[in-house]
């Protein structure tokens, strides 16, 4: 694909974020020819991929009459954003300089200067602070039950979910398939979900619901063992539960605007209503940065294409845009995803593969290579899990057959991970020679894994 008349490496558009909106925004945006920078983000404000990273079924976004994994729908809107020309840029901003175009954004890997931004931060979850939270977290307290519900330590136990909206009664449903209990706490009197979704959390008789309570602590010894928590009515309650998970809410991610830019009083970016304008000419925004009520993955999409089209016609304003020629009117299609992979068997192993996945591979691997295995411990729903695995991948292609990679899907495999100590997802294991050598836990950056492969070999 050729480029035409960009000046000085300046962007036409970047996108800062890559959710629904920021994805939509970056779809509408390349087919304008205008091939727009989208910054993924990467630590600050969750994963790459935005809240439906850490959802199962998306059940009611357009088109997928059974539903849609969250992960996976995000999948297929990054490749339809990268095959129109979108470039991705695996880094988080941290302030953006908002005097005039050409805007200098500042990011941890350089500064990049672009006539137009769209911010699609979204929002992040929040947690409660309560007593021991820290101690417990990742032993026991999660912020996502649909990433790591499937570890071993929550099988066949009580499990415990603090919210009341959809997001609580969608992680309580979901609990069930693997504790032998769910309780759903609910500070208020009422549940706030969608009336569908209530009425699948009440005929749950998995489900107990705990109204007008209030979790304020957390014991045990080394694992999560009980919360005490208060009832208004009752007085103090203990619940015995080995993992308590969060759906309390979130905090749009603006800290970065360091007040550049209007918020409103609740922190989310001030727009008008129905229009994707901020306080700064030539800046727009969308999804849940400026959303503090639907919060919708297609509202998110819908403010998304608001915003790329308000900055087409901006730029073209301002004669600012220098669009692209294709070589080819009609971009070659994307290869089917590979968020499903076949696990090797006795038929398909390779030995001498970079990737594969499952016990077997894993076994013969443990027991037969000379080799580094890279080991990443996931589950289906896991959104984490699936923005961290291409990454291995990458650092494995680097290393040109020096190490081998092996997945693990925790829930085909409950045996492998629970021998393993893994304890949530996704979890990455580095071995030489039959020993541990490393273990990280949630998404890094690929340096980590390299620095460590390197070392060992």
């Amino acid at each position: 694909m050729e480029t035409k008349g960009k000046e000085n490496n300046i962007e036409n558009v970047v996108i800062i974020g890559s959710g629904p909106a920021g994805y939509t925004a970056a779809i509408y945006a390349a087919r304008a020819n205008l091939q727009p920078l989208l910054v993924t983000g990467f630590n600050s404000g969750g994963i790459p991929g935005g809240q439906l990273m850490t959802t199962t079924f998306v059940e009611n976004f357009p088109g997928f009459p059974d539903g849609v994994l969250g992960p996976e729908l995000m999948d297929l809107m990054k490749a339809q954003a990268e095959r129109w020309g979108t470039n991705l840029y695996e880094s988080d901003v941290i302030s953006i300089n908002t005097l005039k175009p050409p805007f200098e954004i500042k990011t941890l890997d350089g500064v990049i200067k672009s006539n137009s931004i769209i911010i699609a931060t979204g929002a992040s979850a929040n947690r409660l602070g309560i007593i021991n939270e820290d101690k417990f977290w990742s032993k026991g307290i999660s912020a996502c039950a649909i990433c790591d519900g499937a570890t071993p330590q929550f099988r066949d136990e009580e499990l415990a979910v603090i919210g009341g909206g959809d997001s609580a009664c969608e992680e309580a449903a979901y609990l069930t398939k693997y504790g032998s209990k769910v309780h759903l706490i609910v500070r208020s009197e009422k549940l706030r979900a969608s009336a569908a979704m209530i009425d699948r959390v009440k005929a749950n008789s998995k489900i107990e619901i705990h109204w007008n309570t209030k979790v304020e602590k957390a014991n045990g010894v080394n694992w999560l063992e009980n919360i005490e928590a208060i009832n208004s009515q009752k007085g103090p309650v203990e619940i015995k539960v080995k993992g308590l998970f969060y759906a309390i809410g979130h905090t749009p991610n603006t800290k970065f605007l360091n007040n550049k830019i209007v918020l409103d009083k609740k922190g989310y970016i001030a727009c008008k209503s129905g229009r994707p304008e901020t306080s700064i000419e030539g800046i727009f925004a969308a999804g849940d940065v400026v959303d503090s009520e639907w919060r919708q993955g297609v509202t998110a999409a819908g403010t998304g294409c608001m915003a790329a089209l308000a900055t087409e016609r901006w730029l073209a304003e301002k004669n600012l845009s220098k669009t692209i020629i294709r070589e080819t009117t009609e971009p070659e299609k994307t290869s089917s995803s590979s968020f499903n992979e076949e696990e090797a068997n006795e038929d398909t192993f390779n030995s001498n593969s970079q990737w594969q996945k499952g016990s077997y591979a894993l076994r013969k691997l443990y027991h037969e290579s000379n080799k580094p295995i890279l080991v990443i411990f996931s589950s289906p729903s896991c959104g984490p899990c699936h923005v961290l695995k291409p990454q291995l991948k990458r650092v494995i292609k680097e290393f040109d057959g020096a190490v081998q990679g092996i997945e693990i899907d925790i829930d085909k495999d409950q045996e492998i991970a629970k021998q393993a100590g893994i304890n949530g997802t996704p979890t990455v294991q580095l071995f030489k020679e039959k020993l541990l050598k490393k273990q990280w836990q949630g998404v890094k950056q690929r340096s980590e894994f390299k620095e460590a492969i390197q070392n060992i070999i």
